[in-house]
């Protein structure tokens, strides 16, 4: 029973670990997928909320690995879940730290430093209240619902197509007729919402048009092609508004266009921005890769013996029968370390050098061929149903605070639905003056005989 309302939970605004654990919780947040798992060990070399770079060690069992590589983990921000919830990913390592393959480096929804935590911990007094806790009822208090304890998102998908009509093409627009430009103050010039608008229902997400046919004019369109000549009259609104119940911050736009079709500014802007995100990610992965390439090389020459004087065109850099410490290595730049004779011993370190750059440069040129592909693909427009010229499908993020019919539940099975929400000044307290916080009813316990939740 318990884990069937574990199952049914939703993700919280702010997860915290239980205080009392089954020693399970890792294990299952790591198997659920939910979070991000480090794939190799290495030291983290970047973290924003975005994304976290990892350089991989090139140190296996003790000898150096020739492979030269970092991985990238992009995380998932804000994007809605089938059942409407938010999925939204949180790194919790820190630039320099050390990670071991297998450790989880960035939270899910409903983990908490890499446990599952579904609820919260939170003061509960066993007592009848009133009758209002008759019944599996559940009392809370008001500081739950003002401090967001059991606060949620909720992302709702709205979508709409402009198709190719007997009449006409429709159109996604800006220039809707007889809308108030207040009603559009928030659509860019293509006719779609901007990320971060607040919407209330009614509020106009995308502008279209569709053209009408001639059809009987009523006084009041007489009117309007009186003054504003024919365009009011050949086309109709139907544009996507915010249905009731549906109040919140718009969190994501996507456009999908026909292949063939010309895509609109907004689309051009997506694609800008993709594209700088794949751009980006590919600087970093060279970046990384000739850090690494560098490093090989230092350790070629590091603790050897200069053989010969190192020049910088005529200047004398190191002199003949130095010996090379990684701090006065790293004050020299590898183009010129290239040419230094040192004693190698049985090493042929010019031999290992070109392998090294060659390495590096087979790798960077699969890397660019990689990001050509994914921008290629990127370029292309989208495979439509027939008819549809272009589709638009816009996100709303909602906070779902905690209300009266809400239905709670432990992890011993003891669901319950809330009667009533009170006041911190009426809710029972503790010999010190604590308010507690949710008084569930005692009667629930002994003819179920789950004991565990009072024990907890």
């Amino acid at each position: 029973m318990g884990s069937n309302m574990q199952r049914q939970s939703v993700p919280l605004l702010r997860a915290e670990s239980p205080y009392v654990g089954t020693g399970m919780e890792k294990i299952a947040a790591r198997d659920s997928g939910a979070v991000v798992i480090a794939k190799r060990n290495g030291v983290v070399d970047y973290v924003d909320s975005e994304r976290i770079i990892v350089k991989a060690d090139h140190h296996v069992d003790g000898t150096i690995s020739r492979e030269v590589t970092a991985d990238i983990y992009s995380l998932v921000k804000f994007k809605r879940s089938n059942q409407n919830t938010c999925i939204n990913q949180r790194p919790i390592v820190q630039v320099g730290e050390r990670v071991r393959k297998g450790q989880v480096i960035a939270d899910g929804p409903c983990t908490d430093r890499g446990e599952l935590a579904l609820g919260r911990n939170v003061l509960v007094a066993f007592m009848p209240w009133r009758g209002y806790n008759f019944e599996d009822a559940i009392l809370v208090s008001e500081r739950l619902v003002k401090d967001d304890y059991y606060t949620s998102i909720h992302i709702e998908e709205l979508e709409i197509e402009a198709r190719d009509t007997k009449l006409g093409p429709e159109e996604i627009t800006r220039d809707i007729p007889n809308i108030g430009e207040n009603m559009l103050r928030d659509l860019d010039e293509s006719g779609i919402i901007r990320i971060g608008a607040q919407v209330k229902p009614g509020s106009i997400l995308v502008g279209k048009v569709t053209p009408k046919g001639e059809t009987q004019l009523t006084a009041e369109e007489k009117l309007l092609r009186a003054i504003f000549g024919e365009k009011a009259g050949d086309v109709k609104d139907a544009s996507l508004t915010c249905p009731p119940g549906i109040d919140g911050t718009v969190v994501d736009v996507q456009v999908f266009t026909r292949k063939g079709q010309d895509k609109d500014e907004r689309s051009l802007d997506i694609e800008g921005m993709e594209e700088e995100d794949l751009r980006r990610d590919l600087e970093d992965e060279i970046r990384i890769l000739q850090e690494q390439r560098d490093e090989r090389i230092y350790e070629l020459f590091e603790g050897r013996k200069l053989t010969k004087d190192l020049l910088e065109g005529k200047e004398v850099i190191v002199k003949k029968g130095t010996t090379l410490k990684r701090d006065l290595l790293t004050g020299i730049s590898t183009k010129l370390l290239k040419n230094a004779e040192v004693s190698s011993g049985n090493i042929d370190i010019k031999g290992e050098i070109k392998e090294y750059e060659q390495r590096t440069e087979r790798q960077i040129s699969i890397l660019s061929d990689i990001y050509d592909e994914k921008i290629t693909k990127l370029k292309q427009g989208d495979e439509l149903p027939p008819g549809v010229i272009k589709m638009v499908k816009v996100f709303v993020a909602m906070k779902r605070k905690l209300s009266v019919g809400d239905k709670m539940a432990g992890r011993h099975g003891n669901k319950g639905v809330i009667a009533r929400i009170l006041p911190e000044e009426d809710m029972p307290y503790l010999p010190d003056g604590t308010p507690v916080e949710i008084v569930l009813n005692p009667l629930g316990v002994p003819s179920r005989m789950n004991v565990g939740q009072i024990l907890e």
